[in-house]
């Protein structure tokens, strides 16, 4: 089997599945675990799949389809949302009050959270649970409609219940961010929560991995002037940062 053959089975096969092992792949197609290694890096780089620990998780999904399950996505791009999250928790200080988003990002920056005086709100099950472990901390859930594959909360009572607080910082994450056309969600609802987070939070951080520039989901969140600050991990390159900054964003990259 030629090498972009079995590149292009690979992808197919990871689709499929979901999920996948190295050993697995390496066994299915008769080579060592190694070259499988090789594929999955470069076929990550192409934005075909993407890498986690042991082996490789499809990105094949639809802007206005199902968003992909939480469990799924916590192994994506890990080494890069642990960059954002360690570097997104130095803009947390004592008495601050601060709304995380349902993204596997924002239970990054959760986990990482010092148990200090801290009010955090929330639409996530993940962050709460996370959060309960941390006796200092003030958990408020936003409550309303759960959405199983993201364990979030949604809908109108949980845009309601946003418009009953004000927040100092807003740390949420986005499936794109397009230089001209904004942030964008999967779907309208997680997009409409996101909306009005914004609203209530005196300064917005944006977590997004460099996989997310450029790209334009379903359902439109916010354009980039409503954003003040994007946290991104350290292979973000220089000229993705430069053309942020002449947009008048302040743009924060994680150190390797």
């Amino acid at each position: 089997m030629l090498v972009a053959e079995r590149h292009q089975r690979i992808v197919e096969v990871v689709n499929e599945k979901k999920s996948i092992r190295v050993s697995e792949l390496a066994t299915l197609f008769s080579v060592t675990d190694e070259t499988i290694r090789r594929d999955l890096e470069k076929l990550e780089k192409e934005k075909k799949l993407a890498r986690s620990h042991g082996g490789a998780v499809s990105i094949d999904s639809s802007n206005d389809g199902p968003e992909i399950p939480f469990q799924e996505r916590e192994v994506m791009y890990v080494k890069e949302k642990k960059e954002i999250a360690e570097e997104a928790v130095k803009h947390i200080v004592e008495t601050d009050k601060i709304l995380l988003d349902a993204s596997t990002t924002a239970w990054y920056v959760a986990k990482n959270l010092p148990n200090m005086p801290v009010t955090v709100l929330t639409n996530s099950v993940n962050v709460a649970l996370e959060l309960s472990k941390k006796k200092q901390i003030t958990v408020i859930s936003t409550g309303g409609t759960l959405l199983q594959r993201s364990l979030s909360y949604v809908g109108p009572l949980a845009v309601r219940s946003l418009d009953e607080y004000h927040v100092n910082k807003a740390f949420l994450s986005c499936k794109g961010l397009h230089f001209d056309k904004g942030i964008s969600e999967s779907n309208e609802q997680q997009a409409r929560v996101k909306q009005k987070m914004m609203e209530i939070a005196d300064t917005s951080y944006i977590l997004a991995d460099h996989h997310k520039f450029h790209s334009q989901a379903f359902a439109h969140v916010a354009s980039l002037s409503h954003v003040e600050r994007i946290v991104t991990d350290s292979h973000a390159e220089n000229k993705d940062v430069e053309s942020l900054q002449e947009l008048g964003l302040e743009v924060i990259k994680a150190l390797r």
